[in-house]
């Protein structure tokens, strides 16, 4: 199980190495060559002497114009110690292995991204004898993927995109899409992402908008994500336990959207006995704009 969003950010590239040179095409739009081979390579950069240096994830890709290695760093706040790191790793791994390094950060944080693109310089101020200049993935530059077909095109890119808007207005509409999208996957490719996904989302509220999309989706209950929510379920046992939870999470729904929530509606909610009722009005509160729609009415 992907242990935290650190981690998420970098094992999904390794799940899907052409994720990556996908990114740099697309999104950042660097020529890079077509890879026809990925292999994975030993993250432990560390020397003879005692300095442990390791990067996140280390790819190497084989293109019609040579090797590369692919050098992903994910990157959750600015940290000045980087700026010494990253140009000796790339030094060394070109020395160790003689392929082009390149360095891609993985952030969330759109203040992270900018702090992290700016070049590298070394040596004299105007005329430095090495300069690195980072590509980075975050926010502002990896594309919001909030509809099923587009997100059913690159399931591995919606997930991306998940993992770097899961904040704000837009959440809901891009965890829906990508839930959407994973029903036409197989179900063990489909379970990776959602991990990397659920790992990743550092708000509360998100993260619980994407477990409550799962447990309808049934992907949940077959992978450890669900373990802590299947035994609160054992302990219920009981229906009316089903019912409050899926009640619950229609609000929570609403809530995250910031659609105002009268107390008549909330009672109404948590009131009904009727499961496939309240699976409907939670189908509907993903979409809906107005509090009404829940239950097919007009607003007023």
């Amino acid at each position: 199980m992907v242990g935290s969003s650190h981690e998420a950010l970098h094992r999904i590239f390794q799940k899907d190495p052409a994720l990556l040179t996908r990114a740099l095409q697309q999104v950042l739009h660097v020529p890079f060559p077509e890879p026809y081979d990925f292999a994975g390579m030993n993250v432990d950069l560390t020397e003879i002497e005692p300095v442990e240096r390791r990067v996140d994830t280390l790819l190497r890709a084989e293109t019609d114009e040579g090797s590369y290695l692919l050098v992903v760093e994910s990157q959750g706040k600015p940290d000045e110690r980087k700026r010494g790191s990253w140009p000796y790793y790339l030094s060394y791994l070109y020395e160790k292995y003689r392929c082009e390094p390149v360095l891609i950060v993985v952030t969330q944080s759109s203040t992270t991204a900018r702090w992290a693109a700016q070049p590298i310089h070394r040596g004299v101020r105007e005329m430095p004898s090495l300069t690195v200049r980072p590509f980075v993935l975050g926010p502002d530059n990896v594309p919001v993927i909030a509809t099923e077909e587009e997100a059913r095109q690159d399931p591995p890119l919606a997930a991306l995109s998940a993992m770097t808007h899961g904040r704000g207005r837009q959440a809901p509409a891009i965890l829906e899409s990508l839930a959407a999208a994973l029903k036409g996957m197989d179900r063990d490719s489909a379970a990776v992402l959602v991990q990397f996904v659920d790992s990743c989302l550092a708000d509360d509220q998100a993260r619980q908008m994407w477990r409550d999309l799962m447990t309808a989706m049934q992907y949940f209950w077959r992978h450890p994500l669900a373990e802590e929510v299947r035994e609160q379920g054992r302990e219920e046992g009981r229906e009316e336990g089903r019912l409050q939870e899926r009640a619950q999470a229609i609000l929570r729904t609403l809530k995250w959207r910031r659609i105002a929530v009268p107390a008549s509606v909330r009672e109404r909610v948590l009131a009904s006995t009727d499961f496939d009722e309240l699976g409907t009005w939670l189908d509907r509160s993903y979409e809906v704009d107005h509090v009404q729609e829940l239950f097919g009415e007009d607003p007023a």
